[in-house]
């Protein structure tokens, strides 16, 4: 038995106990922006995680909010994730973790649970932890608007990031993603009596409706611009002095989100008087195939020589924190956590039968950085 197949048996072994921390996890809330919640969830993974490890965790307060780290001095390979949710304080209580056959459902138990319990797993599979690190971070689901700095840190002083993002339903792990920009542009008018004198105001609305319809003209084959978010007025009978849009962007190159990003900021007014002002930016660059590609052909190579089905790789149009550490060119592959889908709704769900062997193939994957197999 070669040492990647025993890998693999021996993750078999714990598929129990994966399930019995997948529905502890779960059933630890960790909505976005919860600092009493997020601490409570910290608290199970620091255990669980420094018992694996081996060495303590570094508990980081961001704007109030704890993030984990368990940095290596020579870090070679780091595995990234995050335990935040989508979901509200209370939605375990009626939507609790279930396990149908091999289906489990419940909050985050696919985005991204199921992947924490995986990458825990593949740490106590390996023979030495010494230059792997490990980072959980809690704000993902808000745009990592604190951890983005910490992330990159971690990435820049490590030979590869390993994301345990899900995979696709079909297993396929994500090699590329699509970059994504968000605004929000607020137009100021002037505020007058709709109804005595109209002709006095400078309306907001009318003003944010042009842009509304300008931005969606900024998409091309790939490309997204999408408005989203539209507030304005206060009354009625009020001409409106303020109107507030979003957009989101989400293209395959960076040259893509440069281009809409200065098309949006160029944005002129139409009506006398009325002026924009302009906040967010561009979050996140695409994750590309060129800095996923060599560690997709590792995992490749690792899932047929533990004898697991072959893995697809695909281009996915969400973004993570992948593309925070693919775009500083730091060698980066995502979707390595649960199989499932259904993320950000009511019907997500993760294959728990799967998790023994993507937790095999994530540890055969970080043997396979540590020590590069010999090419023919």
């Amino acid at each position: 038995m070669t040492r990647l197949e025993a890998i693999r048996l021996a993750a078999q072994e714990r598929a129990a106990l994966m399930v019995d921390r997948l529905r502890e996890l779960v059933a630890r809330e960790s909505p976005p922006e919860s600092p009493v919640e997020l601490a409570a969830c910290a608290d199970l993974l620091e255990e669980w995680g420094t018992a694996v490890l081996g060495r303590p965790a570094q508990r980081i307060l961001l704007d109030g909010l704890p993030h984990l780290l368990w940095e290596a001095e020579d870090q070679a390979v780091l595995l990234l994730g995050h335990y935040d949710t989508v979901w509200p304080a209370g939605t375990h209580d009626d939507w609790p973790f279930t396990l149908n056959s091999n289906r489990a459902t419940g909050p985050g138990v696919a985005d991204m649970k199921a992947g924490i319990v995986q990458m825990l797993t593949a740490l106590e599979l390996l023979g030495d932890t010494s230059r792997v690190g490990l980072l959980l971070t809690c704000d993902e689901e808000t745009g990592s608007p604190a951890s983005r700095p910490l992330i990159e840190e971690q990435a820049a002083r490590s030979g590869a990031v390993l994301v345990g993002e899900p995979s696709t339903e079909e297993g396929a792990l994500k090699v590329a993603r699509k970059g994504g920009s968000m605004y929000r542009i607020t137009v100021h008018g002037r505020a007058a009596h709709a109804g005595v004198e109209p002709h006095r105001g400078v309306n907001a609305s009318v003003e944010a409706a042009y842009h509304v319809l300008a931005v969606r003209e900024f998409a091309a084959e790939g490309t997204s611009v999408t408005p989203t978010l539209f507030t304005s007025g206060t009354m009625t009978n009020v001409v409106p002095e303020t109107a507030v849009f979003c957009v989101d962007v989400r293209a395959w190159t960076r040259e893509e989100l440069d281009r809409v990003d200065g098309l949006i900021r160029g944005l002129t007014t139409r009506l006398p008087g009325a002026t924009l002002s302009f906040g967010g930016g561009i979050n996140r660059y695409p994750l590309q195939h060129s800095v996923s590609g060599h560690l997709f052909e590792l995992a490749q190579h690792a899932a047929k020589e533990m004898g697991l089905t072959p893995v697809d790789g695909v281009s996915a149009p969400g973004a993570s924190d992948a593309n925070f550490t693919g775009g500083l060119g730091v060698p980066t592959l995502c979707g390595l956590g649960g199989v499932g889908g259904g993320s950000h709704a009511r019907d997500e769900w993760v294959d728990v039968s799967q998790m023994p062997d993507r937790a095999a193939l994530l540890a055969g994957l970080v043997e396979s950085v540590l020590d590069p197999p010999q090419r023919n």
